[in-house]
């Protein structure tokens, strides 16, 4: 008989692989540029804001939006929401690795 595997932990907005960079990033970071981001996930600057978006909707990110003089800075916070979304997807994917039969 073939095992089930329990998904319904992973948390769609997080799963993807640009998202699941940012809010793993800010996990540890606390605050990011958006260029900082941008450079980091190797993505371009609209790929970016569509995924920043997702994550503001769903509440997991704050993002402000200011001026330097006349350059336009954008930084990006993990909210609550956002940590404990982030802590509940690591311990789904945890789960689903010990239902693998992965190390664990």
């Amino acid at each position: 008989m073939t095992p089930r595997f329990d998904i319904s932990g992973l948390d769609d907005v997080i799963h993807g692989r640009v998202r699941l960079g940012v809010v793993a990033y800010l996990a540890s970071a606390e605050v990011a540029e958006f260029t900082e981001l941008k450079t980091l996930l190797e993505v371009t600057q609209g790929n970016l804001s569509i995924h920043l978006r997702k994550l503001e909707e769903a509440g997991y990110v704050s993002i402000d939006k200011s001026f330097v003089g006349r350059k336009p800075l954008t930084r990006v916070r993990l909210t609550e929401t956002g940590r404990a979304a982030f802590a509940g997807y690591l311990r789904a994917m945890g789960q689903l690795v010990e239902q693998a039969g992965g190390p664990g």
